[in-house]
């Protein structure tokens, strides 16, 4: 049987797709490759058989629901989080860190920080090249060093490749600088237009078609190259990045297609062999390494002009190489060159097309900048439009009932062949000179606005802010669970009047640290609601390929509003983690990865991770507290229980006491009644002698010593009166000085009253009954537990009035239970009120060490007590999410666009402390989608009374309505 074939899956790029098209002088770039998991192989039932009788052990089943949990148990990190700074000891990002705009700005405050600061650098660097009478270098990005150092020292570029390639097609042969390679070198001649800009060798048609953009608003690209000294040779542009703008400063070495005369080989012999050269070295740089057409990348269409490749170069250089430049949309493009923000749409999703044309595309190098791209297909073309690739949209006219579109092919070529292109039937003079147009290969077309939204499916619109805006913006870090749904924490903001509100919910911009992205893409979204109300209000814009930014655009009225969010996370587990990536470049790699780590710490910066350390710690003390006072707790019933176990073991052994002593008594009774009988024939046998014997001598016979202590007294009948009992001898010790577990020694006292044979016969006959004692036994004067107070007071009852068996022997009475005691202990012969937990006294001081509580064997001062070390855990080598559990943390930050000058933005983690009535409102907030399948099974069910049911209760009524036949 042939293998199957294995699918491959490709983790694009960011923005790979549609915008990731190169010249045809460059062949595509790499992209990486990820192995999906191979499809099962199908055996036949026979050679099952045949596998399942061989020695494969199956493990132990558990209950269904038992091992789908267990399985969800170890699939998600029990630490979760992320390197939040991957440099050691970097104060650059604490720094970073403590800087991070939270409060209210104006739109264009951060832009005029960051100019001033371009400005400032740019002068500096002039001041020091001045004094040292050299031009300025740039150690940071120092192409020529690194061109000069590769392939002879080392296999890699820093400038031209990312952290983790190891190979590039990017293949410059030279490198000089602007004076060298231009014979009059200008920035800008007369202005920075669209026709200026051509593609180089890097696919960067995205960032070209965003520069096209630009330059059909007056001003636009002169904000970017805010200050130059083409003379020393630095030049400083400013970008916006993840909500804020940075300054980048670069030198004016560019690189170039062919090889330096002296260093060439086969073109240096070709040019040799062509006779009649009187300078064959200067013109080969004449021919080969002069003008805007020698140049490796961006070039602009005048020989002299120099702004394009300076400005690609230090877009590339503020990202850490020109590699990382591959793949992007327009819209992000036009967003990092401008501060606005980009929504993207979808053709076959608008609405209202006529709403669109007039409201949106009319305004276009107004309000809003527009580009657009195809979607499908493999970097073909389809009647002239390139497929993934991204043009700008430069102009919308509508003329004479004609709606037309002016795009541009950042490539300078390759135009649209369908109606209205250069040379279509519809072109008249009229129309030529109406719509200033000209013919030529020069990228640029027109197109009707039915056949641009039949050939092109995406559109990005920036919009442009003015003066009267104001920003405000919060970031923070998220723990994604591997479930989607809304996450407890969101972020809140009030808005103090009405006004129009541009919401956006962004990720950091990894492009910034290719290579250290790690496992995880997000993909945003996040949902809309005031306060005072049920329902939400709007949701983001769906994304299709831009994952960098979700946006909202509404009026809203003065109230506080919530903003929920739901994010995506897809894990590529082929990719390298952080950890792997440092690992394997500290050593050969160390400038770049000191170059990538620093934007890498900067751009984590700003999810305040640092708080959300002190957040922890705070949340661990909390938790060791509750484990502690949980702990105390149990120590406390473990103390009662075991309290009341000794004090009842104390009953029962002096109920076994109580009970040998009965036998005894009772023994001594039997005894004491044989005794009698031969007394009384004794005494029968001296009565008959008495009667021959003196009186005296009877008399005399007849005194006897009364027994010492039995409390008695005899009546002139013979009979002994009721005295006190004899109380038995009292152990000195207090209750709290007696040992807990050391149980009485020795036998008990026996009862000293008196006791009547009759009553001794009626013991011994229902033993039983007398086994038992009452709360008020002597007996229970054990032991109770340490520290505690007896409650229960020992006392004897009155002794039982008996009548004496006879003269000279003492009586012997014992005390027996009624039927009302049961015939066992009472409650409050084992009750321990007296252990009652009191949360101020027993709860965990706060002042106790934040330290866990240290095991002991005899932590409860048990005597019995056995330690039972917690089992240690059967990790499963074999299972794969135990040793690799999910773990995405994402970085995001909310910024809101209004004209309200007092709006602030506040993020709320978890439920936090609710107010009366916010946990219902809560719940509500968090709800499903109202589109969402799951929405009515899981709804809460609603009373017919309320409001809420009417529609429901209607619905009702019409059904039995037909039901019945229409019938009212």
């Amino acid at each position: 049987m042939a293998a199957p074939h294995q699918r491959e899956t490709r983790r694009l790029i960011r923005g790979e797709a549609p915008a990731a098209t190169v010249p045809p002088s460059r062949n595509g770039s790499p992209t990486r490759i990820v192995q999906s998991r191979p499809p099962s192989i199908t055996i036949p039932d026979e050679q099952a058989q045949t596998q399942s009788r061989h020695y494969r052990q199956f493990p132990k089943k558990h209950h269904p629901q038992k091992t789908i949990d267990q399985f969800w148990a170890t699939f998600t990190s029990k630490e979760p989080g992320k390197p939040f700074s991957v440099l050691p000891d970097n104060g650059y990002a604490k720094r970073a860190a403590a800087q991070t705009p939270t409060g209210v700005k104006n739109v264009l405050a951060s832009y005029g920080e960051a100019r001033a600061s371009c400005e400032a650098k740019v002068a500096k660097i002039v001041k020091e090249c001045m004094r040292t009478n050299q031009k300025y270098t740039d150690p940071h990005f120092n192409i020529e060093a690194d061109f000069r150092r590769w392939g002879s020292e080392r296999h890699f570029s820093d400038c031209l490749m990312g952290l983790l390639d190891d190979r590039t097609q990017l293949r410059p042969a030279s490198v000089k600088r602007v004076e060298d390679i231009f014979e009059k070198p200008q920035f800008f001649i007369e202005g920075a237009t669209a026709s200026d800009v051509r593609q180089g060798k890097e696919g960067d048609c995205w960032f070209m078609s965003a520069l096209c953009t630009l330059s059909n608003k007056e001003g636009l690209l002169e904000s970017v190259c805010v200050a130059r000294d083409e003379k020393v040779g630095v030049y400083g542009f400013v970008f916006h990045r993840d909500g804020e703008w940075i300054s980048e400063v670069i030198d004016d070495k560019l690189y170039l297609i062919k090889e330096d005369f002296n260093e060439a080989t086969l073109e240096r012999n070709k040019w040799l062999e062509l006779q009649n050269r009187t300078s064959p070295e200067e013109e080969y740089r004449t021919v080969m390494q002069t003008g805007s057409r020698a140049l490796y990348f961006a070039q602009c269409s005048d020989p002299n002009e120099t702004w394009l490749p300076l400005l690609e170069k230090a877009f590339a250089k503020a990202h850490g190489d020109y590699a990382a430049l591959e793949s992007g949309f327009v819209g992000e493009g036009i967003e990092d060159l401008t501060g606005g923000v980009t929504t993207e749409l979808y053709s076959t999703d608008i609405l209202d097309k006529e709403k669109f044309w007039k409201e949106e595309l009319m305004n276009v190098n107004k309000e809003f900048l527009f580009g657009c791209g195809t979607m499908g297909g493999k970097h073909g073309e389809r009647n002239g439009i390139l497929e993934k690739h991204a043009y700008s949209i430069m102009e919308a006219r509508e003329v004479g009932g004609k709606r037309l579109l002016k795009l541009r092919n950042p490539w300078g070529n390759t135009e649209w062949r369908g109606a209205w292109s250069d040379g279509a039937k519809e072109w008249t003079p009229e129309w030529m000179k109406l719509l200033d147009h000209q013919f030529g290969d020069d990228g640029v077309f027109w197109i009707s606005y039915s056949d641009l939204l039949r050939n092109y499916q995406h559109f990005d619109r920036t919009r442009l802010f003015g003066q009267d805006w104001t920003v405000t913006q919060q970031w923070t870090s998220l723990n994604v669970p591997w479930s989607v749904d809304y996450l407890d924490t969101k972020f809140k903001f009030t808005l103090t009047k009405q006004s129009e509100v541009i919401i956006v919910l962004s990720q950091i911009d990894e492009r910034y640290f290719r290579g250290l992205e790690g496992q995880y893409e997000f993909h945003l979204q996040f949902r809309l609601h005031k306060d005072d109300e049920d329902e939400y209000i709007v949701r983001s814009n769906q994304s299709y390929y831009m994952k960098r930014s979700v946006t909202t655009e509404l009026q809203l009225e003065p109230g506080d509003y919530t903003v929920l969010l739901k994010i995506v996370a897809k894990r590529y587990p082929e990719d390298p983690t952080v950890e792997e990536v440092i690992a394997k470049t500290c050593q050969f790699r160390r400038e770049k990865l000191l170059r990538i780590g620093l934007s890498y710490d900067l751009a984590n910066a700003k999810g305040g991770f640092r708080e959300l350390e002190a957040e922890k710690i705070e949340a661990e003390t909390a938790d060791r507290r509750k484990k502690r006072k949980e702990t105390a707790m149990k120590m406390h019933q473990a103390r009662v229980t075991l309290h009341k176990k000794q004090k009842l073991r104390t009953l029962k052994m002096n109920w076994k006491k109580q009970e040998k002593a009965l036998k005894k008594m009772t023994e001594a009774a039997e005894k004491q009644a044989r005794q009698e009988k031969s007394d009384k024939r004794e005494q029968e046998k001296r009565e008959r002698q008495e009667k021959h014997d003196p009186l005296e001598k009877r008399i005399e016979e007849f005194k006897f010593d009364e027994p010492e202590g039995l409390g008695i007294a005899v009546n002139g009948n013979g009979h002994f009166h009721t005295g006190e009992a004899v109380k038995p001898p009292q152990r000195t010790e207090t209750p709290e000085q007696m040992p807990l577990s050391s149980p009485p020694i020795g036998p008990p006292r026996p009862r000293t009253d008196t006791w009547t044979h009759q009553s001794a016969m009626k013991q011994a006959v229902r033993p039983s009954q007398s086994r038992s004692i009452s709360s008020g036994s002597p007996f229970v004067g054990a032991t109770p537990g340490s520290n505690m107070p007896r409650r229960d007071t020992l006392t004897i009852a009155p002794p039982v009035p008996i009548h004496s068996p006879g003269f000279g022997m003492p009586g012997i009475q014992v005390h027996k239970p009624s039927l009302s005691d049961g015939g066992g202990p009472t409650l409050s012969d084992i009750s321990d009120d007296d252990l009652s937990w009191d949360s101020e006294l027993d709860d965990p001081s706060d002042s106790e060490t934040d330290n866990p509580p240290q095991q002991q064997n005899d932590a409860y001062n048990y005597p019995n007590h056995q330690h039972k070390s917690p089992k240690p855990s059967n990790d499963d080598d074999d299972d794969e999410f135990g040793r690799d559990p999910w773990n995405a943390v994402c970085v995001v930050g909310l910024r809101v666009y209004s004209r309200d000058s007092e709006l602030r933005i506040d993020v709320e983690r978890g439920n936090g402390a609710l107010r009366n009535g916010d946990a219902y409102l809560e719940d509500q907030q968090r709800g499903l989608d109202v589109d969402d399948a799951s929405k009515d099974p899981s709804r809460e069910p609603v009373s017919p009374s309320s409001g809420k049911g009417e529609g429901r209760g209607y619905a009702e009524r019409s059904l039995m309505g037909v039901v019945l036949g229409g019938r009212g």
